[in-house]
């Protein structure tokens, strides 16, 4: 199994983004591409090339769903996992997630001081 370097972060409010590149790359280490839309997302991914993607569902203009939906048109997902991060985790929801070909769900609000080893167990189970 290949390790996990570097996660693309899809979120679009500012204070959610640095708690989480905190989280991320100082408790983590993990090295992190942030992107505040789903366009950015789309821009910067290829380049990137990340070995996992944390998307936001609630998003403007594009959200999460389209944005993963977009990545996958693009082949840009391909064997990397995509977490969605929302408050919305209803059934329902995560059924509408699970279809769309999200791996796993983080819930927000999100603790910081785990959100690192959170990653790395779904990393992990994507891997088993």
């Amino acid at each position: 199994m290949r390790s996990l370097r570097r996660i693309l972060y899809v979120e679009d409010d500012e204070d959610i983004r640095q708690i989480a590149q905190m989280a991320l790359e100082e408790v983590g280490g993990y090295e992190l591409g942030m992107c505040e839309s789903g366009q950015k997302a789309l821009d910067t991914v290829d380049a990137f090339e990340p070995d996992l993607i944390l998307l936001d569902v609630m998003m403007p203009d594009m959200d999460g769903i389209e944005t993963l939906q977009r990545l996958r048109e693009r082949g840009a997902v391909d064997n990397v996992p995509v977490i969605m991060m929302t408050a919305k985790v209803h059934p329902e929801e995560m059924a509408r997630y699970r279809e769309s070909g999200v791996f796993d769900v983080i819930p927000k609000p999100f603790d910081a001081m785990t959100l690192s080893e959170d990653i790395a167990r779904i990393w992990d189970r994507f891997h088993g």
